[in-house]
């Protein structure tokens, strides 16, 4: 995906400069061909020198806060895009931007007013319709979406950028168990992008399950040549090998794809079959004990969630008695069992600034937003209990 990000760049950067007064173009072009030459950080410190000689040139700052976001440096790139969209409020492209920068940052509940003010502001945006699409894909609501898709499908023509909204109307197809649509807008996919190795790997599914077993093993072979570091893909191909009985062939793919992604239980399991009716069969037994062993492990894994899960409503009943101390006790063990469970976690936090832990209150609460980097809410609690322990004389270490 860092491709399509990169000729996404591309494209803002030819859009801002065609843009510009004459007068700046010299040093946006500039700009522009350090980009091209990979030396980035060059250009941020020219569009810097450019912004601090005139802090309102917003075509500028877009610039500068897309080439930020491909560096990930993210407070300072969503900084400079929303100056870009506060002295451009109706520029689609720049609204466009900043959800870009949000969306690749992980946060997607503030990249998505931004694309729809940018499709509401440009209807004929092509890409603010695809990234909006996508959101809304990733949210659950499938039906709002397709009216995007369809709309920049229409918009993007027969261009190489058409290729993945044909690729997320097929995924809606597929789900709606509409295999001849999902393959049609797949085919379209794969022929305006030939090096669309996720397409070529949804293509064969598409392929299989309208019985068209040469057509979807022709597609995962090239979705595997395309990408052979896709554990889906690989297991893909070797699946449907194993089905057409070349399990020697699917033995590698599958072994390529448990490597990928050692607890894939799918690829685990096809894999001691391919192997047993390749003869391997002390492998095929090594592999089913793996098997074994992860169905075990995610088995524990699951009853350590629900107990998990149980303390930790437990807990927040006993903190809604007021038996703030009992709560702790529940909330510690619970995340024992959960370490990475970011809600428990915040419970805890909560529970230990009410009784003035607040060291340990705001290293757990600095903690669960490390694992949940986009949460608004978590950050401005973070930021009251620091004001509140500083305001008590409190000193805090940094981490």
């Amino acid at each position: 995906m860092r491709s399509v990000r990169m000729h996404r760049l591309a494209a803002l950067l030819a859009l801002a400069c065609a843009g510009l007064a004459m007068a700046q173009r010299p040093s946006i072009d500039a700009a522009w061909a350090l980009i091209a030459q990979g030396k980035r950080d060059e250009a941020v410190v020219l569009l810097r020198d450019m912004i601090k000689a005139d802090p309102h040139n917003a075509d500028a700052r877009l610039l500068l806060g897309s080439v930020l976001m491909e560096q990930g440096r993210q407070v300072e790139s969503i900084a400079e895009l929303s100056e870009a969209v506060r002295l451009l409020p109706k520029s689609a492209e720049a609204h466009n931007a900043l959800g870009e920068a949000y969306n690749a940052f992980g946060e997607p509940k503030a990249a998505r007013p931004e694309f729809e003010r940018a499709a509401e502001l440009d209807p004929r945006h092509a890409q603010a319709h695809v990234n909006l699409a996508a959101i809304l894909l990733q949210q659950g609501e499938v039906q709002p979406a397709i009216p995007h898709l369809d709309q920049a499908i229409r918009l993007f023509g027969r261009n190489s950028d058409a290729a993945y909204p044909h690729y997320l109307r097929a995924k809606i197809y597929s789900e709606q168990r509409e295999a001849a649509k999902a393959a049609s807008e797949l085919q379209q996919a794969v022929a305006l992008r030939p090096d669309f190795a996720e397409a070529w790997s949804d293509l064969g599914e598409s392929r299989k399950n309208l019985f068209d077993s040469d057509g979807a093993l022709a597609a995962f072979r090239r979705a595997v040549e395309l990408n052979p570091d896709d554990a889906v893909a690989q297991t893909r191909l070797g699946s449907k090998l194993l089905d057409a009985h070349e399990a020697h062939e699917a033995v590698s793919h599958l072994e390529a794809a448990v490597r990928l992604d050692p607890k894939d239980q799918s690829a685990l399991n096809a894999l001691q079959r391919a192997l047993r009716q390749d003869g391997q069969s002390q492998k095929a037994e090594a592999t089913k004990k793996r098997l074994t062993e992860l169905l075990r492990e995610r088995d524990k894994a699951d009853q350590n969630l629900v107990s998990a899960i149980e303390l930790n409503n437990r807990g927040a009943n006993l903190e809604k008695k007021g038996d703030i101390r009992g709560a702790l006790e529940k909330y510690r063990t619970a995340l024992e069992l959960q370490p990475e469970h970011v809600g428990i976690r915040i419970n805890l936090a909560v529970a230990l600034l009410k009784v003035r832990h607040w060291e340990e209150g705001i290293s757990q609460m600095r903690q669960a937003l490390r694992r949940d980097p986009g949460n608004t809410e978590l950050q401005k609690a973070l930021e009251d209990a620091l004001a509140q322990a500083r305001a008590q004389g409190i000193v805090l270490s940094e981490h």
